[in-house]
């Protein structure tokens, strides 16, 4: 990748849990932002100022269950630092899969991207995560769609579910003869992270009918229970793994310049003040800058 910068943009998250170890000796660290009642805020302030200083942005990756007084954390010391270089990312992700895209981002900080792009991308790259698990219990599952009859049969002692949170939700009981949930059509490796729940059938079953190339395992984000509904799990996420395929994703997409923070972005919406991309007018139609991935368009 031609034109790297020297300091790659640094990327944050809100947990160590959420930082996987890299996939090369080139994928940088994140750095860990401790919660609200393990830092005072002046330390906060000053560790965050420190990253800029040292960076020149940050993102900064949490998933949307993130608890809501370390969401307000974060909007406090940005406010404080007056700072329009720290992008706020949250993920719809199950925590595995944000792990995941923490990873990603982590990876394409060191390309020829700016860092708006490459906060911007966050919502790009959440397409290509097929993150699900393997569940004891859909009872108590609120997240992904569950039809009333799946959550019945959720209190059956010994009933195990597939189901997956994204792209596309999708559930399944696992039984003599249960297809598993549709998967990617692209080349894939899985992260598993285990919890209560005794099962190989991610790695027996699912690996091979996704043609996943190689299965790394990692420990169980603190999280994943409360947002599975259950500790009875094994939590899975199929992801690309490749920078030169990530970069490659990334490159295909038009670029555009944000409005309000002159920050550039690919997609509809800025990464860094969330500004939304402002709707071109009715009758310039979509013929030669294309919309779709493949043809460079914009972030669906």
């Amino acid at each position: 990748m031609d034109g790297e910068p020297d300091v790659p943009t640094a990327i944050a998250v809100t947990s160590a849990d959420l930082v996987l170890p890299p996939t090369d000796q080139q994928t940088p660290n994140a750095a860990v932002l401790p919660a609200p009642g393990s830092q005072p805020l002046a330390s906060a302030v000053a560790d965050l100022q420190l990253l800029l200083d040292r960076y020149g942005h940050v993102i900064v990756v949490c998933p949307s269950s993130v608890p809501t007084p370390t969401e307000q954390r974060l909007h406090a010391v940005r406010s404080l630092l007056e700072s329009d270089r720290i992008a706020l990312v949250k993920s719809e992700l199950p925590p595995l899969g944000t792990a995941v895209l923490a990873r990603q981002l982590r990876q394409l900080s060191i390309c020829d991207f700016s860092p708006g792009v490459v906060a911007s991308a966050a919502r790009l790259l959440a397409h290509y995560i097929y993150a699900g698990a393997v569940l004891g219990s859909v009872a108590k599952l609120d997240r992904v769609p569950v039809s009333l009859k799946s959550h019945l049969k959720g209190w059956m002692p010994g009933a195990q579910f597939a189901v997956l949170a994204g792209p596309v939700p999708q559930l399944v009981k696992l039984g003599p003869g249960a297809e598993p949930p549709a998967g990617p059509e692209f080349a894939t490796q899985l992260v598993l992270a285990r919890g209560q729940l005794q099962t190989d059938w991610p790695i027996s079953a699912l690996a091979p009918r996704w043609q996943v190339q190689g299965v790394q395992e990692a420990p169980l984000p603190a999280d994943s229970p409360g947002w599975w509904g259950t500790g009875r799990l094994v939590e899975f996420a199929a992801h690309l793994p490749d920078l030169a395929v990530l970069h490659q994703l990334v490159s295909s997409v038009r670029r555009e310049t944000c409005h309000w923070c002159r920050m550039e972005l690919i997609g509809d919406r800025c990464g860094f003040c969330s500004a939304p991309l402002p709707t071109p007018p009715a009758d310039t139609g979509a013929g030669a800058g294309g919309r779709a991935l493949t043809s460079g368009g914009r972030v669906p």
